[in-house]
């Protein structure tokens, strides 16, 4: 059962952030809330070692960091910024952790030359008048990089320490 929580809390906040980020160009609060909460209840339960839990503290302050110096300078949304926090809890200081900003970063690149294709595209006017496409499409809008990181959050799950017991104990 716990296994099936800590695989379910965080596939669904992924799949959700994705979801909402291409839908409305956000990333809600609770997302992040549900992600920071989720570990903080299901890593020990885990059996996740204070110390092993301390260090995904780290990682996630030091993340928090560097995410919102690039909200500050512009270059992610705050919704982005919070969703790298959280997910960088869950990886801890781990290989994972690297595998999902560089996911992230590829990921990103080519959601961002995918929808500058689109939205220079004959399609774009077609594509903005669907609800699914219609920020994706429209050229003034920015790019919904929650879709990139949750992507990279669902490649990067199995090699962080809660996703490998989960599936390893399943």
């Amino acid at each position: 059962m716990l296994q099936t929580a800590i695989i379910m809390i965080f596939l669904f906040c992924m799949i959700f952030a994705a979801g909402s980020d291409m839908l409305s160009m956000t990333i809600g609060n609770m997302i992040s809330i549900v992600l920071v909460a989720g570990f903080a209840i299901l890593a020990p339960l885990a059996g996740l070692s204070w110390s092993a839990y301390g260090l995904h503290l780290a990682a996630g302050i030091i993340m928090l960091l560097a995410a919102f110096t690039l909200f500050a300078v512009g270059a992610v949304g705050g919704g982005d910024a919070k969703l790298l926090t959280a997910t960088a809890l869950w990886m801890g200081p781990s290989i994972a952790l690297a595998k999902y900003l560089v996911w992230a970063a590829m990921l990103g690149g080519l959601l961002t030359l995918a929808l500058l294709a689109l939205r220079y595209s004959p399609l774009a006017p077609a594509a903005s008048n669907t609800r699914l496409l219609r920020h994706v499409a429209d050229k003034n809008a920015g790019i919904p990089y929650g879709i990139a990181l949750g992507a990279a959050g669902l490649l990067a799950s199995p090699y962080s320490p809660l996703g490998a017991w989960a599936l390893a104990s399943i």
